[in-house]
C-alpha cells in the first residue's frame, strides 16, 4: 500500500486514558472542576471589547503593504515595549510573526539542517517535540534540577551539547515550573554558547508574570550581547490575546551574527507574509490596552497561588515546588501511587481535572501541574477536593 504522508506526522494521535475519562466524565453530565484552563479569554477576566475591535478598525488595513519583518509601526511598538523596561532595542532588530511557535519553527529553519540538535529545558511545555519534528531537527533535553528553588544543572547541561547541537531554548520563566533564568547562569551559558557556536532562543512570552522582584533574574535577554541570541514575545500572554497572532523575534549578539540572522530571517519572513495587517495596525494601541489586563491578570495568579501555599499546611502530604512567575503551579504528591493513577484516581472521585506532570516530560513522578489562571472559587474548590484526596 503506497505511503502518502511524511514520517514527520506519524504521531500518536489516539486519545489517552485520561482525555478519554474527561470525555466519559462531560457525556454523563458530571460537573468537572478544571484546574487546567490556559485560554484567558475563557477564564472570566474582562477585557475591553470596544477599544480592542476599534484597534482593528484601522483603515491602513485596506492597503497591501508587503513588508516582509512586518509593518514599521508594528515593530516600532514592539521596541518601545522593551524600551519602556530599560531595555532599548532597535526596531531594525525584530522580526513578527503570527505566533511564538512560528517564531520557533523560523529559528529551527535559520538555524539547524535536518538532523542536527537543539537543547530545550525538561521539564518543560511539550510544543517543542512536535516544532522539531516539522522541522526535521532532533531535541536533546538539559535538566532543569529543584532544591528549594529551580536551577540548570550545568553539568548535565554540557555533556548533553554535541558537534550536531546547534542552538539552546531558555524558556524564562520557564512553562510550567515558573523559573527564571539567574544572572549567574547567564554568566557561564552565554560565553559557552559564544564559544560553541550556539544561538540561545529565549521564549520570554510568560516574562510580564512575576510574582516578586529578584535582582537574581534575568528579566529579558532582549541586548545582550554575548552570544547569538533571540528573544520570543507575543500578544498571546502579554495581552491575553491569542486569537490575536502576533509574535515577535528580537535578535541580538555581536554586530555580524545579528545582521546576517535578520537578513535571513527577512527571507523566511517573505516566503510566507504569515502576520495580518489588522493585528500589525492595531499593535501600539493593544500594547496600551494590555495594562488592564495584566492586572487583573497578575491579581488572579498571586491570589490562587497565596490559595495554595494557605492550603498546603506543614503536615500536607502534598509539596508545592515553588514557582517565580508564569501561570503555572507544579505540585508534588506522595508516592503512594503512580502517577496516572493519582491523576485518574482524582478525576474518577473527586471530579477533579489536573495536568500530570509527564505532560510537561517531568523525569520523576509523581507530579500534577495546576493552572493559576482558573477562575477563584473554581481553584479553591479544586484545590480543596485534591488535598482531601491526597491522603487517600
Amino acid at each position: 500500500m503506497p505511503r502518502f504522508f511524511s514520517s514527520r506526522l506519524s504521531w500518536d494521535a489516539r486519545p489517552n486514558a485520561l482525555t478519554r475519562m474527561v470525555e466519559d466524565k462531560r457525556r454523563s453530565g458530571a460537573a468537572v472542576v478544571d484546574l487546567t484552563e490556559s485560554n484567558p479569554t475563557r477564564a472570566g477576566l474582562v477585557y475591553d471589547g470596544d477599544s480592542i475591535l476599534a484597534a482593528l478598525g484601522d483603515p491602513r488595513s485596506l492597503v497591501y503593504e508587503p513588508a516582509p519583518a512586518g509593518l514599521t509601526r508594528a515593530r516600532a511598538a514592539v521596541a518601545a515595549y522593551y524600551a519602556a523596561q530599560g531595555h532599548p532595542v532597535s526596531p531594525d532588530h525584530i522580526v513578527l510573526t503570527a505566533s511564538t511557535s512560528e517564531a520557533y519553527a523560523w529559528l529551527f529553519k535559520l538555524l539547524a539542517d535536518p538532523g542536527d540538535e537543539i537543547l530545550v529545558p525538561r521539564p518543560s511545555y511539550p510544543l517543542f517535540e512536535f516544532l522539531a519534528g516539522l522541522e526535521s531537527v532532533r531535541l536533546r533535553h538539559y535538566p532543569l534540577a529543584y532544591h528549594e528553588r529551580w536551577w540548570i544543572d550545568r553539568k548535565a547541561f554540557e555533556a548533553a551539547v554535541t558537534g550536531r547541537t546547534r542552538a539552546v531554548v531558555i524558556v524564562n520563566p520557564n512553562n510550567p515550573t515558573g523559573s527564571f533564568l539567574k544572572r549567574d547562569e547567564l554568566e557561564w551559558l552565554g560565553p559557552l554558547c559564544g564559544a560553541r557556536g550556539l544561538a540561545i532562543l529565549s521564549d520570554e512570552v510568560f516574562a510580564d508574570y512575576s510574582f516578586a522582584a529578584d535582582e537574581r533574574r534575568v528579566p529579558t535577554l532582549a541586548g545582550f550581547e554575548g552570544a547569538l541570541v533571540f528573544s520570543l514575545g507575543g500578544l498571546s500572554k502579554m495581552a491575553g490575546l491569542p486569537q490575536m497572532k502576533l509574535g515577535w523575534i528580537v535578535a541580538g549578539g555581536s554586530l555580524n551574527a545579528r545582521a546576517g540572522a535578520v537578513a535571513r530571517l527577512e527571507w523566511i519572513a517573505d516566503t510566507y507574509l504569515s502576520a495580518g495587517a489588522p493585528v500589525q495596525n492595531a499593535a501600539a494601541r493593544l500594547f496600551e490596552l494590555r495594562a488592564g489586563f495584566q492586572e487583573q491578570m497578575r491579581r488572579r495568579l498571586r491570589g490562587n497561588l497565596d490559595l495554595l501555599r494557605a492550603a498546603l499546611q506543614p503536615s500536607s502530604p502534598c509539596r508545592l515546588l515553588e514557582p517565580e512567575g508564569g501561570w503555572y503551579a507544579t505540585l508534588q504528591l506522595p508516592r503512594t501511587r503512580g502517577e496516572e493513577e493519582w491523576v485518574l484516581g482524582l478525576l474518577e472521585h473527586t471530579n477533579v481535572l489536573v495536568q500530570p506532570g509527564y505532560f510537561y516530560d517531568f523525569s520523576s513522578e509523581p507530579f500534577v501541574v495546576l493552572s493559576l489562571l482558573t477562575p477563584e472559587e473554581t481553584f479553591r474548590e479544586g484545590v480543596r477536593r485534591l488535598l482531601a484526596y491526597a491522603p487517600g
